[in-house]
């Protein structure tokens, strides 16, 4: 039987932070799933296009892998989305293995990175390791994507229960709740001066780059800065810790062994 490991997440154009986060994502879920061959497609389309118009570089989207896998005689695939949470994008891949499951003999899909409450709990343990030494006036500020979807909400949610944890740090959002200047409103309450800004992103691509840590009038950075909080901007993006690199692959084996995790 023909086995793939089907690795799918929203693509970056930024060769370091590729390697750095999606080709290490990549490595450690195939190291535990050597019987498996190996391969990548990316849910953003203009990254694909970017990528091909600017490095003749073609990576697959979900529906051409699937596609590629079944017509190279591929009979089971297991697929991880490095995907954040439940929004738009893990429902494009979600969509393609409902569309693709009667041409394998098995087809399963491992969950992003917060779908159930112990993810909120492993995450913050994840996070705790690439923390700064924080003076007592100082915290993070985790940068997440943000969605119009209706699962905006585990920001917010995650946001919540570092409060309830006295977990050094906040979350907001650069597309949705919570906004920036919600947090900046709390950080003046907590007399925080200074602040450490994370990407809550898989890659340090160009929110990271641009909206959190440039110096432009609206970046993230700037705003604090204007608010009389010092920033410290740090580009690394989630990928990055084997912790949380370890948490797609445990959801993996989760969908392997105990049913699938959707």
């Amino acid at each position: 039987m023909k086995k793939a490991l089907l690795v799918i997440s929203f693509g970056t154009s930024y060769p370091e932070t590729l390697k750095n986060n999606i080709d290490a994502s990549e490595q450690q879920l195939a190291s535990v799933f050597p019987d498996r061959e190996l391969f990548r497609a990316f849910t953003s389309g203009m990254i694909i296009r970017k990528l091909r118009q600017r490095d003749g570089i073609h990576i697959d989207t979900p529906h051409d892998a699937l596609t590629r896998l079944h017509h190279a005689g591929y009979n089971d695939v297991a697929v991880q989305c490095l995907h954040i949470i439940k929004g738009d994008e893990y429902e494009k891949v979600l969509h393609e293995v409902e569309k693709f499951r009667s041409h394998f003999k098995r087809l399963v899909l491992g969950a992003p990175l917060l779908s159930d409450f112990n993810d909120y709990m492993q995450l913050m343990r994840a996070l705790h390791h690439q923390l700064p030494r924080l003076a007592k006036n100082e915290c993070v500020v985790f940068m997440g994507h943000g969605t119009t979807h209706h699962a905006f909400s585990a920001y917010a949610c995650l946001d919540h229960l570092m409060s309830h944890c006295h977990f050094p740090a906040r979350v907001g959002a650069v597309e949705s709740y919570p906004e920036l200047p919600l947090i900046i409103k709390g950080l003046k309450e907590q007399e925080i001066s200074k602040v450490h800004l994370m990407p809550l992103m898989l890659v340090a691509g160009d929110h990271a780059i641009n909206d959190m840590a440039s110096n432009e009038e609206g970046s993230w950075k700037s705003q604090l800065e204007k608010a009389g909080i010092a920033a410290t901007p740090w580009l690394q993006g989630l990928g990055e810790n084997p912790m949380i690199r370890q948490m797609f692959v445990d959801h993996l084996v989760h969908a392997l062994n105990d049913g699938e995790r959707v």
